[in-house]
């Protein structure tokens, strides 16, 4: 999809005037995910971890309250792929996603979650170990976690409503529906580079083109 198919148009000017009235909101809630990471229990974490393994396709909220219903039944740490999965509901992908958790689960039983991704010096590494030993989190998901425990507010978030926008603005010139590796991160440096050039750090940019499409902010 090229950045001019259609009729919608996002300025740059219309970014800044976006950007104003909820700035500190944005800000707020940056300062609440670094709080995660500063006071969390490893159940906490990896309950992140949860929420963005079943976010591909799904509304964040939906997802959310599904972790919420698997950490009530003690499902997250204990549950098998058929009962996790039954508390999927409105998830896509349910069956897979809840084979995912289980498999995720199984790596971090010897060696903590906290305490694998304090070994790394940067989110970059961090999300490279992720992407590379997590079944089920690509790019997207592993900038997507790292970024909500409040290690990854550098990384960038490239889901279709982000790829849109950067489209509209004139960072990228189409949207890829599935950016390979290399793809990923060649916008990724695009939207820093951008992000640098309008005066917004890429946590908060990620946050603000995330409120233009859904008129909130949550995770």
């Amino acid at each position: 999809m090229s950045r001019n198919a259609g009729a919608e148009t996002f300025s740059v000017q219309e970014l800044m005037d976006l950007y104003a009235p909820v700035k500190e909101l944005i800000k707020t809630r940056l300062a609440e995910f670094r709080l995660i990471w500063a006071s969390a229990s490893e159940e906490e974490l990896f309950q992140e971890l949860v929420f963005c393994l079943l976010t591909p396709q799904s509304k964040a909220k939906t997802c959310w309250k599904a972790v919420q219903r698997l950490a009530c039944k003690c499902m997250i740490a204990e549950g098998e792929p058929c009962q996790v999965q039954e508390e999927l509901v409105g998830v896509r992908f349910n069956k897979r996603k809840a084979e995912y958790i289980c498999s995720a689960r199984a790596v971090f039983c010897e060696k903590p979650l906290r305490s694998t991704l304090e070994e790394f010096s940067s989110p970059f590494d961090a999300r490279e170990w992720l992407v590379n030993n997590v079944v089920g989190l690509g790019y997207k998901e592993a900038s997507h976690f790292l970024r909500n425990i409040g290690l990854g507010e550098e990384l960038a978030i490239l889901d279709r409503h982000i790829l849109k926008n950067l489209a509209l603005l004139g960072v990228i010139d189409e949207v890829q529906s599935s950016p390979t590796k290399k793809a990923y991160l060649q916008i990724e440096k695009k939207m820093t580079a951008f992000s640098r050039q309008v005066g917004i750090p890429m946590g908060e940019l990620d946050l603000l083109l995330w409120y233009k499409e859904a008129g909130e902010v949550f995770k």
